[in-house]
């Protein structure tokens, strides 16, 4: 009987025949190109992805040669054919091989290919060439590598400093503008950390910045002074930015730093320029408020020298030259007043809403004739502040003056005290004519005064002001510019 045989032989064609179906269904699902080739460089098998490459089918490809297939640019390149005849030689496999292809009316292709050796007992019987396409890569990686050139020529032709750190302080990254500013080469600092470079009394500065970005708070800044391979320092204005990974975990910091060195100069130069247009404004107004009583003393002095007249005439020119050394006599006052605070004042305990009361007696007169109705809003608690109260019945005075000047044909005056935390605030607002924009940086200047010739000196919101510094505290304006003004006086209080 030969039936067993002739199963066992069905058997395995089966087997065989499934085998080919999964060499197959691998052979395509690899996304590489494929090619299994024979001892005589004829091609045994290739899957879809290399018909679909070189746009051939299976008919003119199976049983032909690799010459006949292959453009013989891919062969004389990477010399395939020599390589596939080594690979049978020798039994080993030749690894990651780059090539480039470009057919006519194709763009440019990159391949990486490999030749793997099909063995059998030590005897190699095909050889297989896988090619993948990797053009889509190697753009993306020069993309990649493009950006990084374009953002490292951005930091090193950035004129201000900029470094980076990990997270214990050790810096990384070190600038054109960095070496240019502190006269270190970056193989000079390299392994130091930011705090050897900065000066030492700003390290715990430093050192609060580092923790605050590490906690995963944002931009931190600070000026911290940077050591110069001099031994010298300069002061810089620092932004700090964490540095973060793809799962935005902070891995270190930038620092962004600009010399100030040269602002501070600039910054000197105008406060220089500042005292000089000052002192310029100040000398004029003296001049021009004291050339008045001047030159009626000079008149009446001349006057006084004539034989030819009376007792009585000498008299009044007499008293017209007190009266105008007096005049000078409290311009020069007021402006000492202004210009040189007591360093050393008397102060004492003041309950502020009488003091403000009693203020508000002295002008009730002069505000019924402008037609000025006083308001008040204030506390019925006592509020105690430190001071000298004549000085401030002075400031407060000038304040209430001015509002009823504002208010030449009647109005309101608003007297609110408020407290504030442990501070007290005076706020006196008026239904005036108000202050223009342009004026309102000025009216605390001495002698700046908007009024006609005559009518004022330009030296009673300056007194106020320094009145107010002289006892800690502050005075802000506000106004529209056309209708009314607020100006609110704040204290500390005891």
């Amino acid at each position: 009987m030969e039936i067993e045989p002739e199963l066992n032989k069905s058997a395995q064609l089966k087997s065989a025949h499934r085998y080919q179906k999964l060499y197959e269904m691998l052979l395509e699902a690899i996304p590489s190109s494929v090619l299994l080739i024979d001892h005589d460089l004829r091609i045994v098998s290739a899957n879809r992805n290399f018909l679909k490459k070189m746009r051939c089918s299976l008919d003119n490809t199976i049983g032909f040669s690799l010459a006949e297939v292959l453009p013989s640019i891919i062969l004389d390149q990477a010399n395939i054919i020599w390589r596939i005849s080594q690979v049978f030689e020798k039994n080993e496999g030749i690894q990651g091989e780059r090539l480039t292809y470009r057919a006519p009316g194709v763009p440019l292709t990159i391949y990486y290919y490999s030749i793997l050796p099909f063995s059998w007992r030590g005897v190699v019987e095909k050889a297989m060439l896988l090619m993948d396409d990797v053009t889509e890569k190697v753009r993306l990686s020069e993309e990649v590598r493009r950006v990084e050139r374009h953002l490292a020529s951005i930091v090193e032709s950035a004129s201000d400093i900029v470094v980076s750190t990990d997270l214990d302080g050790s810096i990384l990254t070190w600038n054109t503008a960095a070496e240019r500013h502190s006269g270190f080469k970056f193989y000079q600092i390299k392994g130091r950390t930011f705090f050897d470079l900065c000066v030492a009394g700003h390290h715990e500065d430093i050192t609060t910045v580092f923790s605050n970005l590490c906690a995963g708070k944002e931009t931190q800044m600070g000026e911290w002074s940077l050591m110069t391979s001099e031994g010298g320092s300069i002061q810089v204005s620092w932004v700090c930015s964490p540095m973060r990974d793809h799962q935005g975990q902070t891995t270190g910091m930038v620092a962004m730093g600009r010399d100030l060195t040269e602002r501070h100069k600039q910054e000197a130069q105008l406060l220089q320029l500042q005292k000089f247009a000052a002192l310029g404004v100040m000398a004029g107004g003296i001049a021009h408020e004291i050339r008045n009583p001047l030159a009626i003393c000079v008149s009446a002095a001349q006057f006084i020298q004539e034989d030819n007249v009376t007792a009585e005439f000498r008299q009044l020119c007499a008293h017209k030259i007190k009266s105008g050394i007096q005049r000078a006599s409290v311009i020069i006052e007021n402006l000492l007043c202004f210009a040189r605070p007591a360093a050393q004042m008397d102060l004492r305990e003041i309950s502020l809403i009488p003091l403000i009361e009693a203020t508000l007696a002295l002008i009730t007169n002069e505000a019924k004739i402008q037609k000025v109705d006083l308001i008040r809003q204030m506390p019925d608690h006592p509020v105690l502040i430190s001071g000298i109260e004549g000085l401030l019945q002075q400031a407060f005075l000038n304040l209430y003056l001015n509002a009823i000047h504002a208010m030449p044909e009647g109005g309101i005056i608003t007297t609110e005290v408020k407290m504030v935390n442990n501070e007290v605030r005076v706020r006196i607002a008026d239904t005036g004519h108000g202050i223009p924009q342009e004026h309102i940086d000025k009216i605390f200047d001495p002698f700046y005064t908007t009024w006609p010739v005559g009518k004022g000196m330009g030296l009673g919101l300056s007194i106020c002001y320094s009145i107010i510094k002289q006892h800690c505290g502050s005075i802000e304006v506000a106004s529209n510019g056309e209708k009314g003004s607020a100006f609110t006086v704040t204290f500390p209080t005891i």
